[in-house]
């Protein structure tokens, strides 16, 4: 038997014996008066005169009620307590998070077998475990399963309901919490806590000092600094010394050697009464949080949280295992339990957690209901996908000119994509209005990858610039449609120019402001004249490389642009129906241009020709994307 299941019977076995000893009396003189014939429980009578003082002792009572109860409420513990047959979710129900899943089973392996571990192996179990990662990844899932399958209370607190507008009363409330996790586990012989937002409470100390000592004290002055500064660490030092305290000893423990102690200043050294230790109480804390590098690192040191769990967004295997649960769960048409529309489904959602992706099949099922079906399909799924994404289509009257226009620059995205996006898959191509979007064009990589090549950066590129160069091709000039694809364009040619290093230098922007990522990196790259030219001749060279595509494939344009003026939305294969109809076999795609802004070699050492420099509307450069058949 588990160490935490045979403490619990003993524990329950003990409190059966105390509720004999106390019930026994009292049922013995119950019986005692129905055996002389007296009542069972004498009622007590008022005095005549009660009427006149009564209504005054009860006035009485009710304010002292009213002035000290809630004093005492705000000290206590803003937990709440689940017992296991109150959570309905298990490891089972735990899916998409990998290797992450078998370190929680390990974690609670030894939680259980706690005495095995530290009596008979010598080791130390764990008493924290942090849960960091994005919102929505499972973090509180898991703590949640982990109380169910362990069979011990689940105490739940958000950190940010220890904050009290009283001074030390965070504290406080603290350790009311603390106290009740280490009496629920010597009752129920284990217990698990879990403080939702840690970060709320366990900032690092200090932060307030470097701030405040620059603007706060020359308006509050130096004490209330001061005093600001020791309650923001007042607070981290409580949870930091509650941490160490899950073997404190009980009330019990602590009277008997207090008797033992003054009994001993009269006894021989070798015939004292012997102090009794406290039993280790068997707790695990689990600390979830978005932000695990603002929290105090004495949190993070062996003995507090030993071992940190990083929750990420599932890939795609983990995500066809969602996609199996959630169906499982949710009424559905059969076409979606085949391979192929798992598989469909995995690969649109990258970037998913497990709560976006119950959130889709939830809003995918409100789609079926709203049009009177009971099953949800591959359909409204993907409906779902672009209200959640982008957002509820809005029905627009455009004029005929306009909607031309909009029509022809959707196309024109869509057929540079489809000729240079080799590994991209093309999902909806539409003309309805959603959000800021008069159209769009949704694709995505047929392959899960996390790095990108140069061609593929500047693929994106091409295919940005797709929209503003058809509308030049058809109508002459383009107007304010390409604002956003200009901007999504220039973003990646300061990223290839400033943090990359495939633009004209190696050196990156980043560390100007300390580490990767640092500050706006597209402020400095376009301040800088010499890497703004190269971020220019990027967009120039690829816009080029896109007319000549555009231009030698009209057709294309073209066919899709007549199927969204017809039906307004195409959706996957419809896409590729479109082209594949329209395609011509004497029709070559043109070459694309990739932009080698090396700087030229060196022609006085001896050594390979070098590479001649692409220049602006050269067509002789040969096409490094591979032509689709």
């Amino acid at each position: 038997m588990l160490d935490v299941a045979g403490h619990k019977e003993r524990f329950r076995l003990k409190r059966m014996r105390r509720l004999a000893i106390v019930l026994t009396p009292i049922a013995a003189w119950m019986w005692w008066r129905v055996g002389t014939g007296r009542e069972i429980i004498p009622l007590p009578t008022l005095p005549d005169d009660a009427a006149l003082w009564l209504p005054f002792v009860i006035l009485f009572v009710l304010i002292g009620a009213m002035m000290i109860i809630p004093m005492l409420v705000n000290g206590r513990s803003p937990h709440t307590v689940f017992m296991p047959e109150q959570i309905d979710i298990g490891f089972d129900d735990v899916k998409g998070l990998g290797g992450v899943l078998g370190e929680v089973r390990h974690t609670l392996q030894v939680f259980l077998d706690h005495r095995k571990f530290s009596g008979q192996l010598g080791g130390r179990p764990r008493r924290g475990v942090l849960f960091e990662g994005p919102p929505g990844t499972g973090k509180t899932h898991v703590a949640k399963a982990m109380a169910k399958e362990a069979g011990v209370p689940y105490l739940f607190v958000s950190s940010t309901s220890f904050q009290s507008m009283w001074y030390g009363m965070t504290g406080r409330k603290i350790r009311a919490f603390f106290k009740a996790l280490r009496k629920t586990a010597r009752r129920e012989g284990g217990a698990i806590g879990f403080l939702e937002e840690i970060d709320a409470i366990g900032t690092k100390r200090g932060g307030m000092d470097s701030f405040s000592g620059t603007k706060i004290a020359a308006a509050l002055g130096r004490e209330v600094n001061r005093a600001m500064s020791e309650g923001v660490g007042g607070v981290v030092n409580e949870l930091l010394v509650q941490m160490q305290s899950f073997d404190e000893p009980t009330t019990g423990i602590r009277f008997r050697n207090w008797w033992a102690g003054r009994v001993n200043r009269y006894l021989p050294y070798d015939r004292r009464i012997k102090m009794k230790m406290p039993e280790p109480s068997n707790i695990l804390l689990i600390g979830a949080t978005n932000r695990a590098e603002s929290l105090d690192p004495a949190l993070l040191r062996p003995g507090r949280f030993d071992r940190i769990l990083h929750f990420d967004a599932p890939s795609r295997s983990a995500r066809g295992e969602l996609i199996e649960y959630f169906l499982g769960r949710k009424s559905h048409e059969a076409q979606l339990d085949t391979a192929e529309a798992h598989d469909e489904l995995a690969a649109s959602t990258m970037g998913y957690t497990p709560a976006s992706m119950e959130r889709l099949f939830d809003e995918a099922l409100l789609l079926a209901l709203r049009e009177g079906r009971e099953e949800l399909s591959i359909h409204d799924l993907r409906r779902a996908r672009m209200e959640v994404e982008i957002g509820l289509a809005q029905p627009t009257e455009y004029t005929q000119a306009e909607r031309e226009t909009i029509a022809t620059h959707e196309a024109g995205h869509a057929v540079v994509a489809h000729l240079v996006g080799e590994s991209r898959r093309l999902e909806v191509l539409s003309i309805i209005k959603r959000r800021s979007a008069l159209g769009l064009l949704a694709h995505s990589p047929t392959e899960e990858r996390f790095t990108n090549t140069a061609t593929e950066l500047l693929a994106s590129i091409q295919i940005s610039m797709g929209g503003m160069v058809a509308e030049e091709i058809f109508f002459g000039e383009s107007g304010s449609g390409p604002a956003g694809d200009l901007m999504a364009a220039t973003e990646v040619a300061v990223a290839m120019v400033g943090s990359l290093g495939l633009g004209d230098s190696l050196v990156s922007f980043n560390t100007l402001d300390g580490g990767l990522f640092g500050g706006n990196i597209a402020n400095k790259v376009l301040g800088d004249g010499q890497s703004r030219r190269a971020v220019d001749q990027i967009l120039r060279e690829n816009k080029e490389s896109v007319t000549r595509l555009l231009s030698a494939n009209r057709h294309l344009v073209e066919a899709l642009r007549d199927a969204l003026l017809k039906h307004e939305e195409l959706i996957d294969d419809e896409i590729l129906e479109v082209l594949a109809a329209a395609q011509r076999p004497d029709v070559v795609k043109a070459p694309s241009v990739v932009v080698d802004l090396r700087p030229p070699m060196d022609i006085t050492h001896e050594g390979p020709a070098p590479l001649p420099a692409a220049e602006s509307g050269d067509s002789s450069i040969p096409d490094t994307t591979p032509a689709r058949e």
